[in-house]
């Protein structure tokens, strides 16, 4: 690889991992624009729910755009044609981004963004109601969810949600630990996909972690209950243990 174009390749992997960054700030962003929403609900402040919702609208919409950036400016090196005219880099990146979106099975993230937005400040006063429109809804939130093929890794069995390190298989679609299929397809010359029934042959060059994956990992995790706190847990468990006690203690005075 020339001096250029190593420059390049390392200048294109800086911005993508900026993009990316800047995906995840914008993803807590919304977080917070939600509970704040939640309480000025509860406060019965409507204008104000109403001005975050539209902020709400415009910041999704940048969410989704700085995902497809990231991804199309880790292909520019490969795109790139070296010769004697000036090469317009902005026209480049922005030929890769429409590549990207059009390839992309990645879609519904900014209605189902959107659509939680909407169901926790509803949920204020009408908790376990439907949402008006709810049916067509649920149609965006299952095209979202069935983007995600498996729910646990193949090899280690850990859900993916609580992968470190998940990659993906861009022709199959399957999720894996990184490290774990790394070592399967280097012990095999011709290493199927561990999924049950896959016929994909993995090659290590259509394995990575696109920034898409990690944005419906995050969905994935944000729309499951949370866990029990444990502190809690022990909490009750010993004043349970605490009471049984005390009504030994009675029955031993009587």
């Amino acid at each position: 690889m020339s001096s250029a174009a190593t420059k390049l390749a390392n200048a294109a992997d800086a911005t993508s991992a900026e993009a990316q960054t800047l995906v995840l700030d914008m993803r807590k962003a919304l977080s917070s624009m939600k509970s704040l929403a939640v309480e000025y609900e509860r406060a019965g402040k409507p204008d104000k729910v109403k001005q975050l919702e539209d902020a709400v609208q415009e910041l999704v919409a940048s969410y989704e755009d700085c995902a497809y950036l990231a991804e199309a400016v880790k292909k520019v090196p490969v795109a790139y044609q070296p010769s004697d005219q000036a090469t317009d880099f902005r026209k480049l990146i922005e030929w890769e981004v429409e590549k990207v979106k059009g390839a992309s099975r990645s879609s519904g993230h900014k209605d189902q963004l959107i659509r939680q937005f909407k169901q926790a400040v509803w949920e204020v006063h009408h908790a376990g109601q439907p949402m008006p429109g709810d049916e067509q809804e649920e149609l965006v939130m299952t095209s979202t969810q069935n983007s995600i093929l498996n729910m646990h890794c193949p090899l280690t069995l850990k859900p993916i949600i609580e992968l470190e390190n998940p990659v993906r298989c861009m022709d199959c679609r399957h999720i894996y630990d990184k490290d774990p299929i790394m070592s399967h397809i280097r012990r095999s010359k011709a290493p199927n996909c561990p999924v049950a029934g896959c016929p994909a042959v993995l090659q290590v060059a259509r394995i990575f972690c696109d920034t898409f994956l990690r944005m419906e990992i995050e969905e994935l995790r944000s729309s499951r209950p949370s866990a029990p706190n444990t502190t809690e847990v022990e909490d009750i468990s010993d004043q349970g243990e605490d009471e049984a006690e005390d009504l030994m203690d009675d029955d031993e005075d009587e």
